[in-house]
């Protein structure tokens, strides 16, 4: 892996990023801030955080590969590589069915678009691939620095380093919700997770093939399902939580934390696991 990204960055919307998060994430020593919500592929909100920190690495979860062409990715990849060297990972990825029109052959679009990188100049090691299934996890090995996941589960982590084998990247998403009132936290949890998630076709057989069922996925989606989804409890209980990941063979862990304000929870992430 060409870029190090740490084991614990941060996961937000890129409409909720800014120059003074930014700096406090890298403060406190997260690895990584990854740009979620299909950011514009002129990537100025790469520019705007990277130019407001150090040390911190960024990456996107993801570039849609439907929105942005390749040549437009890669000639904003080759902007930001020049002003910030070794301090961004590109994450692409195709997005889900239910968002486009266009949206077919999804797994000869991947090959495509990683073609169109290629073209472009943009390195294997500086990029990513959004991948849940077998077939995508192992074009990320054959292709890119590796797997950025999203919406899975300490098990799903850890089929995915099987299929990815050693030395390749495997960033899984993990959500959390400071907490330890279960029916209050997923309040908080289940709506994000239903809406879109739990209607869309990838996510949901990416569930089923780890062993939860219709029913789990059905009508807002069972207590286990959002429980295991969005991990919540006091900071013992969540630091546990994204350990489960890294000892399941996650390389780094994107913690999305929940909620109107999420500082004092990534300060307690810090605390706890980056001290």
């Amino acid at each position: 892996m060409a870029i190090e990204l740490g084991k614990i960055g941060i996961w937000r919307g890129w409409h909720q990023l800014n120059a003074d998060l930014a700096r406090e994430a890298d403060r406190l020593g997260f690895g990584a801030i990854w740009i979620g919500g299909s950011p514009d592929g002129q990537l100025t909100i790469v520019d705007e955080l990277l130019d407001a920190t150090e040390n911190i690495k960024v990456a996107t979860g993801i570039v849609n590969m439907w929105k942005d062409d390749a040549a437009t990715v890669g000639a904003s990849w080759h902007r930001i590589e020049a002003k910030h060297p070794g301090r961004f990972l590109l994450g692409v990825g195709i997005g889900h069915p239910e968002a486009t029109q266009e949206y077919q052959k999804p797994y000869d679009k991947i090959v495509d678009y990683l073609d169109g990188l290629d073209e472009a100049g943009v390195p294997v090691a500086a990029r990513a691939l959004a991948a849940l299934g077998p077939k995508v996890l192992k074009l990320s090995a054959e292709r890119t620095a590796g797997a950025h996941p999203y919406l899975t589960t300490p098990e799903h982590t850890r089929e995915a380093r099987r299929v990815l084998g050693d030395g390749v990247l495997l960033a899984p998403e993990q959500k959390i919700v400071f907490e330890t009132d279960p029916e209050k936290a997923r309040a908080v949890a289940r709506p994000t997770i239903e809406n879109p998630y739990l209607h869309l076709v990838n996510y949901r057989s990416n569930l089923l093939r780890h062993g939860w069922t219709e029913a789990d996925l059905d009508n807002g989606g069972s207590d286990a399902l959002i429980d295991a989804l969005a991990l919540h409890g006091d900071i013992a209980s969540i630091a546990a939580g994204i350990t489960a990941h890294l000892d399941a063979g996650a390389d780094h862990v994107c913690v999305q934390v929940l909620g109107d304000d999420p500082l004092p929870g990534y300060r307690a992430i810090s605390e706890a696991l980056l001290s």
